[in-house]
C-alpha cells in the first residue's frame, strides 16, 4: 500500500486495483449469488431422486448465456455436438461461433416429435461431446415421456457423451405427458440442465437463468472441469444482484 496525502490527511492507496477486488468490496455485505444457488438447488431437487448442492448450480444472465457457457466449456479442437431439428437456432449460432461442428438429428412428427435415436447413433463418433435435448420442445411443444427420456440417457451412455437438457419450458406441460426433468437420469449419463425464470414465472425481462450439473456419480466434478466452469461464469458475469436476492422467494411461488 502507498500512502498519499489528500487535504492534509494521509490515505492508503493500493498499488494494484482489480475489478475482482472492487466487486468484492461492493458485494461484501451480501451473498446474493449464494442465496440464488441455494434456492435453485432446493427448487430443482424437488423432482429428482437425489439432492442438488448449491455448488451444482451456476446462475446466468438468462438461458442464452447458459447455452453459450455450456457449449464453450465442452468444446475442444475437432469436437462436434448433436442438435435437434427442428430446434432452437441459438445452439447452431453458438456452435458456429465457437467453431464447434453441429450435426443435426431429426425429430419424428409421427411419434410426437421424439428423438430419432438411430440417427443419433449414426451421427455420433469419438469427437461427439454432447447431444442437446429440448424438453418441453421448442418449437414443436412436445413433452417427452419418462420412457423416451430414459432411452435418450441410455443412448448417451452407450455413446459416452453427456446430455445438455434445455428445460426453459419445464413444467409448462398441458397434455397427457407430465414434465420429467432429464436430471432424473443423471446416474445413467451426465446431464447439464439449462433453464430460466422467464417462461414459467412470466418475467422475461429479468434475465435470470441457470446451468446445473446433474451428476450424482461425480463424473463432471473433476477439478479441471469445475474450475473452467467457474472461471467462465466469472468472466461472463450474471444477472442483477437484486434479482438474485429475490430468487429464494420466487422459487416458492410455484
Amino acid at each position: 500500500m502507498e500512502v498519499e496525502k489528500n487535504g492534509g490527511q494521509e490515505i492508503e492507496a493500493p498499488k494494484n486495483i482489480t475489478i475482482k477486488g472492487i466487486l468484492g468490496l461492493l458485494m461484501a455485505n451480501t451473498d446474493a449469488n449464494g442465496d440464488a444457488k441455494r434456492a435453485l438447488a432446493g427448487y430443482l431437487s424437488r423432482n429428482l431422486p437425489y439432492e442438488l448442492a448449491p455448488d451444482d448450480v451456476y446462475v446466468t444472465a438468462g438461458c442464452t448465456q447458459a447455452i453459450e457457457i455450456a457449449l464453450s466449456i465442452i468444446n475442444r479442437p475437432g469436437a462436434n455436438i448433436l442438435l435437434p431439428r427442428p430446434g432452437f437456432p441459438i445452439y447452431g449460432l453458438c456452435a458456429a461461433f465457437r467453431h464447434l461442428e453441429a450435426r443435426y438429428f431429426d425429430l419424428l412428427p409421427e411419434k410426437g416429435w421424439e428423438v430419432d435415436l438411430s440417427a443419433v447413433e449414426n451421427l455420433a463418433d469419438h469427437n461427439t461431446v454432447a447431444m442437446v435435448i429440448i424438453n418441453p420442445g421448442n418449437p414443436c411443444g412436445s413433452v417427452y415421456t419418462y420412457q423416451h427420456l430414459k432411452e435418450i440417457a441410455e443412448t448417451a451412455k452407450r455413446l459416452g457423451t453427456l446430455v445438455i437438457a434445455d428445460e426453459v419450458y419445464g413444467h409448462l406441460a398441458f397434455g397427457a405427458n407430465p414434465f420429467v426433468p432429464m436430471g432424473v437420469f443423471g446416474s445413467l449419463t451426465p446431464v447439464l440442465t439449462l433453464g430460466s425464470m422467464s417462461k414459467r414465472w412470466l418475467v422475461p425481462g429479468w434475465r435470470l437463468g441457470w446451468l446445473v450439473t446433474n451428476d450424482p456419480d461425480g463424473s463432471l466434478k473433476s477439478p479441471k472441469f469445475v474450475e473452467r466452469l467457474k472461471k467462465y461464469c466469472d468472466i461472463c458475469g450474471g444477472p442483477a444482484t437484486f434479482i438474485q436476492v429475490g430468487t429464494q422467494d420466487i422459487c416458492y411461488i410455484f
